[in-house]
């Protein structure tokens, strides 16, 4: 018999869990920030010694598209793959891998976005 005030273990995970979600951002923009700055710098100082550097984005829409469709559907399936071997002993944590179907649908959605960019841009090659 439990005594009073005793838990399931489960605060552990939730508390482990929401210290992901509000740090794994902050580390995410940090780290952006830090390479944009980083890119920003090489190009001031390719410009100081005057090289011709294009001032063009990296990747086209097409291929950021791509590169967080397969981003989000990896992550999520990932999350459930994990939360699928901790239900073999805590049948509840069904519920915690249903979470993973918003990063699956968001990365489906960009897949199919990246799908429908290079259709247009087919087709707009063929007209000419």
């Amino acid at each position: 018999m439990p005594c009073k005030g005793a838990h399931n273990g489960w605060q552990h995970y939730w508390f482990g869990g929401g210290n992901a979600v509000f740090w794994s951002p902050l580390a995410a923009m940090y780290t952006y920030y830090r390479v944009h700055r980083l890119r920003m710098e090489e190009r001031v100082a390719a410009i100081a010694r005057g090289a011709d550097v294009p001032m063009e984005p990296d990747l086209s829409e097409a291929a950021r598209s791509r590169r967080w469709g397969i981003l989000l559907s990896a992550i999520s399936l990932g999350y459930v793959a994990m939360m699928a071997i901790i239900a073999r002993s805590e049948p509840d944590a069904w519920k915690a891998a249903a979470i993973g179907i918003v990063p699956l649908a968001a990365g489906i959605g960009f897949l199919l976005d990246f799908a429908l960019i290079r259709r247009d841009l087919k087709a707009a090659t063929h007209r000419q």
